[in-house]
């Protein structure tokens, strides 16, 4: 198969084109970067270097292609984040018409199911909507929290001895592995499957509570507490950190979707299953080799 792959070689980009050219297929790697052609190219796979908003670039591109993996930059940009992230969206969506792709992947996210009370996920429920008038094949791969999140709070662990957000110590985090997430486009790039369907990819079900002790532990910190902040702190000390405001505040909304579980409630009500290989004691090690 000819098939493309956005996102370059990032977390899940880099496996899943690794996996898929050892699979034999024709794979074309798209990358904003110049500098990836070459990392590109020493996995066995072409590079694209463009802009994922241009629509003629991404035709082009998707020409003769037979699926796509569609995944569209997160935090695109300081401000208006959300309408940047639709703009590629809709970039996509012409040029997935205008190339006539019959397999089309999209990475999603928990929470896309909403328009609203998600933070930056609201750009992926509209490219969901838009993509959805498309008469093409489309799974939307909704993936979890991902583990490497919590890389950034090593610095606050390592000054202040906590962790913590604006959402307790006792909710449900679907949590997931870039890996699997690889793992699972792989498999859907590679199926035959008519119309628009969801596939959840979820690597384990844990709550902060749990989170910390696996961490704590892993890093001889067995005590390391969970902290709750209040939604003024939060934006606060990630503003003071040094993020930009909008995106700061989309965070802070995240938060508030994790805390209330209207993020996390589609797939806890309706699906739950967490399939993917990589547990949270599992990346706990992860997670140390890091600290």
């Amino acid at each position: 198969m000819k098939i493309i792959i956005s996102g370059s070689l990032g977390n899940i980009g880099k496996p899943l084109t690794a996996q898929l050219v050892q699979s034999g297929h024709d794979v074309t790697v798209i990358s904003s970067n110049a500098d990836r052609k070459s990392a590109i190219e020493d996995l066995g796979a072409k590079a694209a270097i463009g802009s994922v908003s241009d629509a003629d670039f991404l035709s082009e591109i998707f020409a003769g292609a037979d699926a796509l993996f569609a995944m569209t930059p997160p935090n695109m940009g300081g401000v208006n984040i959300v309408k940047n992230t639709t703009d590629a969206g809709a970039a996509f969506a012409k040029a997935i018409q205008t190339s006539n792709i019959k397999r089309v992947v999209m990475l999603s996210s928990i929470g896309a199911d909403l328009p609203t009370g998600n933070g930056p996920i609201a750009g992926l429920y509209n490219i969901e909507k838009i993509y959805e008038k498309l008469e093409t094949s489309i799974t939307f791969l909704r993936a979890g929290y991902f583990y490497f999140n919590f890389f950034n709070d090593i610095p606050m662990i390592k000054g202040a001895g906590i962790m913590g957000a604006n959402f307790p110590a006792s909710n449900r985090i679907p949590l997931v592995h870039p890996e699997d997430i690889a793992n699972a486009a792989a498999e859907e790039l590679q199926e035959i499957t008519e119309g628009k369907n969801i596939r959840y990819i979820i690597s384990d079900v844990k709550t902060p509570s749990e989170i910390v002790k696996a961490f704590g532990t892993a890093i001889g910190k067995p005590e390391l507490p969970w902290i709750e902040f209040t939604d003024e702190q939060y934006f606060g000390g990630m503003t003071q950190a040094g993020v930009p405001e909008e995106m700061a505040g989309l965070y802070t909304e995240m938060g508030t979707g994790l805390r209330n579980e209207t993020i996390a409630a589609d797939f806890l009500n309706n699906d739950g299953n967490a399939t993917g290989k990589i547990k949270l004691e599992d990346f706990a090690k992860e997670f140390a080799s890091k600290f």
